[in-house]
């Protein structure tokens, strides 16, 4: 398909979703939001994609947030039936994994669509922030519930009302991405983080993130039962008894997803 707002590409099975809004550093307008969802349902039904990757195009901005200029005329209902949660909800429980290659300013909505993504990899240059507060607006779209999650309730306060930028490696030190890589080495590294999950057991890396998520959200002993589910699931599959094989016969895995 054809976006205004986005780039897409596919390579081996791993798709990239690009911001395609450098003039005003991949702010995330309407359209944008639209878009990303249109390119998640396009990669749903495409049964060869087995990744999907984020990224902002240009090296100064992976996404710079909503645009100011789009909202300052939005109501209390206009935020209620706002699209963007609803995106990044579904970015979150997509079925399949996402990588966010963080490659520049991941301010406010651009932190939390990053957030939203499974693994968030980082160029040197990348910074992270949510400054809401600073419009006297609070982050909407996932934020306060997200960060907390990932890098702890205190950490998340702090950032949230002073509305500070950190730098990735203050990111990473965080826990809030995995790895910090030069500019230049990003995309390959997400790329090959892909196919590093693409080797894996489709069924499994699915029902591994659906435990992880849905078990994160409840107490402890309810998640080791949805993770015990999940596990009888796997064993009555022929992909668990292909990788049985392969393991013993010293070979890849040659897995089907059934």
């Amino acid at each position: 398909m054809h976006y205004e707002t986005l780039l897409t590409e596919t390579r081996d099975r791993v798709a990239t979703i690009t911001i395609n809004r450098p003039e005003a550093r991949n702010a995330l307008n309407a359209r944008v939001q639209s878009e990303l969802k249109s390119a998640l349902d396009e990669f749903r039904r495409e049964e060869e994609i087995g990744v999907v990757v984020f990224t902002g195009a240009g090296e100064k901005s992976f996404a710079a947030g909503a645009d100011i200029t789009e909202f300052r005329q939005r109501k209390a209902l206009d935020v209620l039936a706002a699209n963007m949660q609803q995106v990044y909800d579904e970015i979150e429980g997509f079925e399949k994994p996402t990588i966010a290659a963080v490659n520049g300013y991941a301010l406010g909505g651009g932190c939390e669509l990053a957030m939203a993504c499974d693994i968030r990899l980082a160029s040197e240059n990348a910074r992270f922030g949510l400054p809401e507060t600073s419009l006297s607006i609070i982050p909407g779209a996932g934020g306060t519930q997200r960060l907390a999650r990932l890098v702890g309730k205190g950490r998340a306060i702090e950032m949230i009302l002073t509305g500070r930028m950190i730098s990735a490696e203050e990111a990473h030190s965080f826990g809030l991405v995995s790895r910090v890589l030069p500019q230049g080495e990003l995309m390959e590294a997400a790329w090959e983080t892909a196919k590093t999950i693409l080797s894996k057991g489709p069924l499994a890396t699915r029902l591994a993130k659906l435990a992880i998520q849905t078990g994160f959200e409840t107490d402890q002993r309810t998640g080791l039962v949805i993770e015990k589910l999940a596990q009888a699931v796997l064993f009555d599959t022929e992909d668990k008894d292909e990788g049985a094989a392969a393991f013993l016969e010293k070979r890849k895995p040659n897995f089907k997803g059934r």
